[in-house]
């Protein structure tokens, strides 16, 4: 069985493909049954579509995938905590575990997702767990940022 840290590796992997396309650099990956079955990174610049985040991408392709928008048996691995919008629909989609590479500097963001998540949380209908491969997952972002206030 493969662990955590190589799942999110190759969330990074698509966190890289949004970089090169000058998009923020997040990747996800949707796992069931030790088999990938979605990725997604983000494409909202390149699209104009306010709703092509990493997360969604990746539970639009897993939900057709598996042909049921329920993916209770699955774990969904991000590079960046996400943000309200992903965040509900990761819970409406059912998956049953989380695993955010790093935080999100918008305090105020995570304080808003914490809610969403904190009745599935409880109810232990979703697992989570933060801070895989926390370094590289920041320093992408890090380095993208630096980039942008270059130009």
């Amino acid at each position: 069985m493969k662990d955590n840290e190589y799942y999110m590796k190759l969330a990074l992997k698509e966190a890289r493909k949004a970089y090169k396309h000058n998009e923020v650099p997040v990747g996800a990956i949707i796992v069931s049954n030790d088999k990938i079955i979605a990725k997604g990174n983000n494409q909202r610049e390149n699209s104009g579509d306010v709703t092509k985040h990493a997360e969604l991408i990746a539970i639009r392709k897993a939900s057709k995938k598996k042909k049921d928008w329920r993916l209770n048996d699955c774990t969904m691995y991000v590079t960046l905590f996400p943000c309200p919008m992903c965040a509900s629909a990761i819970v409406q989609s059912r998956i049953s575990k989380l695993v955010i590479g790093t935080s999100t500097m918008d305090l105020k963001n995570k304080e808003i997702v914490n809610l969403i998540f904190l009745d599935s949380i409880k109810n232990k209908k979703i697992i989570l767990e933060e801070n895989v491969l926390e370094n590289e997952c920041s320093s992408i972002l890090k380095s993208f940022f630096q980039m942008q206030r270059l130009k």
